[in-house]
């Protein structure tokens, strides 16, 4: 990178600064690769766009690709644009990269060859807020949990009359937030590993990594990378850096974290909390880090009621969630009430250990979300017994100690999509006697088989449980398709269709 080059980036902290005729190469013409752009252009921006899809007409990409035309962006669209950089390397100042497009990616990979700054659009988000007034940020990162914790978060802010809105990996790009003309007073925002990765400047008011285990490998190319990713959180924090005491991991990554002065480690834990930190006493979540006398004293934040909502139980990785929530939450100043009148109002998202039915005493649960072995593990042990719906795209995930964890609590098992052998063979290991269903089928009627199999298997008090432990995409366009799938062929087997 030339001096001058990184002079003027170093220049560019705020909204305020001159980012005009600044020559950026945004890769991807996703939805975050499109605010990029469009933020980019506001502030003057020369901007070239390179996405490898062509859009088409009519779609959400051919119309985003249309509006940056009008915008005066210069578009590289198509089959092989993505494969190298779309002009020699001094006529690009700085690349901004969509989370998804991992270092390796060959125009990426170019580009740093070339010296090019590469920032992901969470860093240049950061970059364009208010030179004054910016609303603090609280982040939310973790293997599994994010989403959830982070709208729990939202909750709770909202319940404490701020004006909130949460943003990141999935939902609405955190640029647009920074840009909106009404101010947030404060702004929850979900990282992935690959988020972090590309970002470098962020410093949050607080900072939550819930737990790590092995995912996207191939995109970190270690779990090494990808931990040290997932670190990237809690770097420059000022006020707390959150844990989970269940995960040695996470406490680790505080310890080595560099932080602002003054900056607490906060736990949280499912079991009775120490000082610093939020934890159960009985069904009681409680606060002893945010409180004047932390030795002696705890505040009640709420009930496990307050998390269960209509849920016929409440599953500990939900707990957990929102005590990391709470823990960010008390870190921002919000009074304990607001941290119970949140959750109080909060409900999951679809496909989340949603409840889709009860009849003859047995459970229908959807978390088709349970798209790897650590999700679907939390699932599986919230539950006594269970008829598992299992299988999908494993991607190269270990399913061994998933399925002896879960082993002593399955009633029987039932198995889709590709990789359903892998998980057949971990369960002729560890669970020899339990039940096992393979439904080869894949085509739009295999969920109808699958209930219709786990409904003859369970027996009164069951759960059947669809957490797949694996991706979706060899059957279903994507983890609600197939959690709807599932809902509505549990709706024709009880309604006797």
């Amino acid at each position: 990178m030339t001096a001058g080059r990184a002079e003027r980036l170093a220049t560019l902290t705020c909204a305020e600064a001159d980012w005009a005729g600044l020559r950026v190469l945004v890769t991807g013409l996703g939805v975050s690769g499109f605010a990029a752009a469009d933020a980019l252009l506001q502030h003057g921006a020369h901007v070239r766009v390179v996405d490898g899809t062509a859009p088409v007409e009519g779609t959400p990409m051919g119309q985003r690709a249309q509006i940056l035309e009008v915008l005066d962006a210069e578009l590289h669209l198509g089959e092989g644009a993505e494969q190298s950089l779309p002009v020699p390397a001094d006529e690009i100042d700085l690349v901004v990269t969509s989370p998804g497009w991992p270092p390796h990616q060959p125009l990426l990979a170019a580009a740093a060859a070339a010296g090019i700054p590469i920032w992901g659009d969470v860093e240049l988000a950061w970059r364009m807020r208010p030179r004054e007034g910016g609303a603090p940020w609280l982040l939310v990162t973790g293997t599994n949990g994010k989403t959830t914790t982070v709208q729990m978060l939202t909750s709770m802010l909202r319940a404490a009359g701020l004006r909130a809105a949460s943003a990141g990996n999935v939902g609405t790009p955190v640029l647009d937030l920074v840009q909106d003309p009404q101010p947030y007073d404060v702004i929850a925002v979900e990282l992935s590993s690959f988020q972090l990765h590309w970002s470098d400047s962020l410093r949050p008011q607080a900072a939550a990594c819930l737990n790590i285990a092995p995912d996207h490998l191939d995109w970190h190319g270690s779990l090494e990378e990808y931990t040290r990713a997932k670190g990237k959180v809690y770097a420059n924090a000022e006020v707390a850096c959150v844990y989970n005491e269940q995960d040695p991991v996470t406490r680790r990554l505080v310890e080595e974290a560099d932080v602002v002065e003054g900056c607490r480690a906060i736990g949280f834990t499912l079991g009775t909390p120490g000082p610093s930190m939020l934890g159960l006493v009985e069904d009681v979540l409680a606060d002893r880090a945010f409180v004047e006398d932390r030795a002696t004293s705890a505040a009640e934040l709420g009930s496990l009621a307050d998390v269960q909502g209509d849920a016929p139980s409440v599953a500990p990785h939900l707990v957990a969630n929102a005590l990391a929530a709470a823990a960010l939450a008390r870190a921002h100043g919000v009074p304990a009430v607001a941290v119970r009148d949140g959750l109080r109002r909060w409900r999951p998202e679809p496909h989340r250990i949603a409840h889709v039915a009860t009849a003859g005493e047995v459970h229908w649960v959807d978390d088709s979300k349970a798209t790897n072995p650590h999700a679907a593990r939390a699932s599986l042990t919230s539950y006594e017994r269970v008829v598992w719906v299992a299988g999908g795209l494993l991607k190269g995930a270990d399913v061994d100690e998933l399925v002896a964890a879960a082993a002593d609590r399955l009633r029987a098992v039932v198995l889709i999509g590709r990789d359903r052998d892998q998980i057949a063979e971990a369960l002729a290991r560890h669970a020899p006697d339990v039940p096992v269903i393979d439904i080869a089928a894949a085509d739009t009627g295999a969920m109808d088989l699958v209930v219709r199999h786990a409904g003859e298997l369970a027996q009164p008090g069951d759960v059947v449980l669809l957490a797949p432990a694996a991706a979706s995409m060899d059957m279903f366009d994507n983890y609600g398709a197939r959690g709807d799938a599932f809902a509505a062929a549990v709706d024709r087997y009880l309604q006797g269709e």
